[in-house]
């Protein structure tokens, strides 16, 4: 795009094995990043303590980059696989990274007391505005996973000063009705709460084949996790209510997010449904919506390179990140206008024109090299 900085990232050797099995998993939740890069803190807020995790400090006008991990997990087991990843690396390397567990659900974390009242999703987002005070950021760009997407979006929605951006995975903006309420109800009746909380983050095709990611996490859930807190952060996620939003001109008085939002989803996953629902009721203009194939129900472990590659560009669009260097290709750098191995959504009628907002522009091609380069859509499939 024209206007734009070019800059270079250089490459670095993987951090993690190809492989991974149960055991490098379970070593794997310990080396987010080397320990003294990292400071833990536990912050009181109006509803309560909450344990976060940061690295860097403000720089400038510059957001923090947030985390907000899914029920049935915490940041290590949420985020570990895609900030290892080499190319995530060179892109936090620029900004403060900040992540948030949700009371009581790190590791090691000690059992809330009887009869505490754990927040509800509204409370869990009130939280944060104390975060950022605490840690004088200017603003964030959120990246949030199921129940951890859904808080994010509810921030964003009461503070929308302070959010730049979201890259909202697996995002459902519904509540539970009365018979998927019942339902849920029931199977924490007859399985172990590890196996109820399972089928919310995997597809269907993942539980059945039971494989190594799904047999780890199974374990790690179990064993991890403090259960009777998860519980209690379980139910609340079930008891959440609809995020009060709509795309303009569907509704009188319609109220949406306003920052650049990135929602993806992986196919068949369980949250599918949610997230092509989330992507009706927000603006066309601003909105990326990247359904990722072969990635089951948690893209950023099963996918991350082309994640990370997809939040290059998001960044970029945002006019953070210019230019990139694909360290596949042996020639130059990557045309600063395009999206490489991102292609157009077969779903035309999820497809919108770009716009420009103010000074940024939110411009997302593809690289195919049957139309010329500019050519943009906002709504895409990772294909590949």
């Amino acid at each position: 795009m024209a206007g734009m900085k070019e800059q270079q990232f250089t490459e670095e050797k993987p951090l993690l094995p190809e492989k991974r099995g149960v055991d490098s998993d379970m070593e794997s939740c310990e080396q987010l990043m080397p320990a003294g890069d990292w400071k833990e803190h536990d912050i009181e807020t109006p509803y309560g303590m909450l344990h976060v995790i940061i690295r860097g400090a403000p720089k400038g006008n510059k957001p923090a980059i947030l985390t907000y991990h899914d029920v049935g997990l915490n940041h290590k087991l949420c985020f570990n696989t895609f900030f290892n990843n080499e190319d995530m690396q060179e892109i936090t390397k620029h900004f403060v990274i900040c992540h948030v567990d949700a009371p009581g659900q790190q590791i090691g974390a000690s059992q809330l007391p009887q009869g505490y009242q754990y927040p509800t999703m509204d409370q869990l987002a009130g939280m944060l505005p104390t975060v950022v005070q605490h840690f004088g950021f200017k603003s964030i760009v959120g990246i949030g996973v199921g129940a951890g997407a859904y808080i994010l979006a509810k921030f964003a929605l009461i503070f929308p000063d302070l959010v730049e951006g979201l890259v909202l995975l697996n995002i459902d903006p519904n509540g539970k009705g009365w018979i998927d309420w019942a339902a849920t109800k029931l199977s924490g009746l007859t399985s172990a709460l590890p196996d109820t909380v399972l089928p919310h983050l995997f597809s269907q095709e993942e539980l059945m084949n039971n494989t190594e990611l799904v047999q780890s996490y199974r374990q790690q859930i179990n064993n991890t996790i403090n259960q009777f807190n998860l519980q209690l952060f379980w139910n609340m996620y079930n008891s959440r209510r609809d995020l009060e939003m709509n795309r303009s001109g569907t509704v009188l008085n319609a109220k949406t997010l306003k920052c650049p939002v990135m929602l993806v989803v992986g196919d068949n996953a369980p949250a599918e449904e949610g997230v092509v629902e989330c992507n009706s009721k927000l603006d066309p203009t601003n909105t990326t919506f990247l359904k990722m194939a072969d990635s089951g129900g948690l893209p950023q472990l099963t996918q991350p390179g082309k994640l990370t590659e997809a939040f290059k560009y998001f960044l970029q669009g945002m006019g953070y990140i210019a230019y990139v260097k694909d360290r596949r290709l042996s020639g130059g750098p990557v045309p600063s206008a395009s999206m490489t191995r991102l292609v157009r959504s077969r779903t035309a009628s999820l497809t919108s024109a770009s716009s420009m907002d103010g000074s940024r522009s939110r411009a997302c091609t593809h690289s195919d090299s049957t139309e010329g380069v500019g050519t943009v859509t906002h709504t895409m499939e990772v294909s590949c």
